[in-house]
């Protein structure tokens, strides 16, 4: 199956010559720009100005080095912008935040979906489909991991029930996420305010509502929109690439194709506890190696409940957080 993730399968190959001098060019004529989205190894740019937009490759002497939706880039050659023209990139900034995945929980191989984003904002159906909280769980893990601030948008909620709703947010609740609960046609204003002057990526699974949402935040986005399966109760992908949206009132979105799985092979339970300040203060006491899991038979997580310094609903939500990166969402 396609890995939309995977975009080094598009790189030109290696060059098995030496290079006829050992003098690089210096670039110092190149300009900065983001990478907004990607297509069969040509990537998008925009550079300072939204309305400016530049299509570029990669330059050889990057070599291996990925580049992804959301980097911050250099950039030199025809940046003009005019139909036909292709400028190179040269150099990849630093990345502040990598959100990342692989494919399955015993899958090696780790993959950067998005790049320099703030917040993740995962999107999620009270009904058609119904909602996977194993999967908000594993979506939230990486978010913890990756060091953005994690969002739950709750969608569909004039198909969903009460009990539906208030399920879903109290599973939530012991874990202090902002929950953003909205219907089509519905007043967005809470979600233009915890967006506006920030990136956000959107993760979710198919036919969650995600790209009409993308939609209603950016009249000018036209993502396709698609409906559920009546019989599979999955939603079929419409988007097929993460692409970066402006928004009007500022700040930036990141559209990215709905997931069937996310894998965390490569998340450490120590990148974890420390989204937890109060459990991560009182796991100092805990002995060397322990994972915090509920089986541990000397986790001082468990002291602190016993003594009352910690809410216990508040462990068991982390708990069940550590748990999800061993089973299947």
């Amino acid at each position: 199956m396609r890995d939309d993730d995977d975009h080094t399968r598009f790189d030109r190959p290696r060059r098995h010559t030496r290079p006829r001098t050992k003098e690089r060019p210096s670039h110092d004529d190149a300009v900065d720009a983001r990478v907004v989205t990607i297509d069969r190894g040509r990537y998008t740019l925009v550079l300072g100005d939204p309305e400016r937009i530049v299509v570029a490759m990669k330059s050889r002497p990057l070599g291996r080095q990925g580049v992804i939706v959301g980097d911050e880039v250099r950039v030199v050659g025809d940046t003009s912008g005019d139909p036909g023209s292709l400028a190179r990139i040269v150099q990849v900034q630093p990345r502040r935040t990598m959100l990342r995945r692989t494919a399955d929980d015993d899958d090696p191989i780790e993959r950067v979906i998005v790049a320099n984003a703030e917040q993740l904002l995962v999107v999620a159906a009270l009904a058609d489909p119904p909602p996977r909280p194993g999967l908000i769980d594993r979506c939230l893990v990486a978010a913890y991991d990756a060091g953005m601030a994690p969002m739950v948008c709750l969608t569909k909620a004039d198909l969903g029930t009460e009990a539906d709703r208030r399920a879903l947010l109290d599973l939530l609740e012991p874990l202090d996420v902002p929950v953003l609960v909205t219907r089509v046609g519905g007043d967005l204003d809470a979600i233009r305010d915890v967006l506006r002057g920030r990136t956000t990526v959107l993760v979710g699974h198919s036919g969650v509502g995600k790209s009409t949402l993308v939609n209603a935040l950016v009249p000018t986005a036209d993502r396709t929109t698609s409906h559920v399966n009546a019989v599979t109760g999955r939603g079929r992908h419409t988007s097929t690439s993460a692409m970066v949206l402006e928004l009007p009132g500022g700040g930036w979105i990141v559209d990215t194709p709905g997931i069937r799985s996310f894998g965390l092979a490569h998340v450490d339970v120590n990148h974890i506890i420390t989204a937890f300040p109060d459990l991560h203060e009182a796991t100092a006491d805990c002995p060397r190696g322990c994972t915090h899991a509920a089986s541990e038979p000397e986790c001082a997580l468990d002291t602190a409940v016993a003594t009352g310094t910690l809410r216990p609903e508040r462990v068991v939500s982390f708990r069940r957080i550590l748990a999800s990166r061993d089973t299947d969402a």
